[in-house]
């Protein structure tokens, strides 16, 4: 495959990569809280639903944090190539003198 192919399923892949942000949000959330009701419920402590509930959350922040590395590293990757480049815009046309 030439480097000007794209794979047929480019936009497939794409769309379910952020799909899958929200996805892994909501699967670490449900995943700290059940943690906690297990532990809640094995040490009949009530602040471990609790502490489930807070990794669950700061799992789902740092999985935001890396898709944010993520989109960063390409963008900046398109910034260094010299077609996306911000070029001026010179409207001096040197041949329409009066």
């Amino acid at each position: 495959m030439s480097k000007k192919e794209e794979p047929k399923l480019k936009k497939l892949v794409v769309a379910a990569d952020g799909l899958s942000l929200g996805i892994s949000m909501v699967v670490a959330v449900l995943l700290g809280v059940g943690i906690g009701l297990l532990l809640k419920n094995i040490f009949d402590t009530p602040w471990l639903l609790w502490l489930g509930v807070f990794w669950g959350i700061s799992a789902a922040i740092l999985n935001v944090y890396k898709a944010y590395e993520k989109q960063k590293k390409s963008l900046d990757e398109l910034a260094s190539d010299p077609r996306y480049r911000y070029q001026k815009y010179d409207d001096s046309d040197e041949d329409d003198k009066y």
